[in-house]
């Protein structure tokens, strides 16, 4: 009996936890820093960056990992006038670390199979997260 008395509780505390209604999340804001609006191109690059195009399993946003930081790569290319869509093709020399361009040549061939309005979106991103 008493255990079909704390079933009963149970079942009743989960069903109105479960219907109660979700409060909308509060956004955060950082003091000093405006929030962009993102468009869909920039949201293809952050998913390409992060996803596809594992880019992200060696580039941090501001920080040398195995390779350079993005802020960092995008610093030099703006710097340099750099054409970075250039380098993912292989069609442009290294600018940044070309000493490590043996690593980054292993990735090329996923980078292949990228449309070119994929790697704008990824240039898109990495000037957007940079500014």
């Amino acid at each position: 009996m008493k255990n079909i008395f704390l079933l009963f509780l149970s079942i009743a505390f989960i069903t109105t936890s479960c219907n109660s209604e979700k409060k909308p999340e509060k956004e955060k804001i950082v003091i000093g820093s405006k929030k962009k609006a993102t468009s869909p191109e920039f949201d293809l690059g952050k998913e390409l960056f992060k996803g596809k195009g594992n880019c992200y399993s060696c580039h941090r946003m501001d920080k040398k990992s195995i390779g350079p930081s993005v802020t960092e790569i995008m610093k030099i290319y703006k710097e340099q006038n750099g054409d970075i869509i250039g380098f993912l093709r292989q069609k442009k020399d290294p600018i940044v670390d070309p000493e490590n361009y043996a690593v980054m040549k292993t990735n090329f061939a996923r980078l292949e199979k990228f449309t070119d309005d994929e790697l704008k979106a990824i240039e898109l991103y990495m000037n957007e997260v940079t500014d």
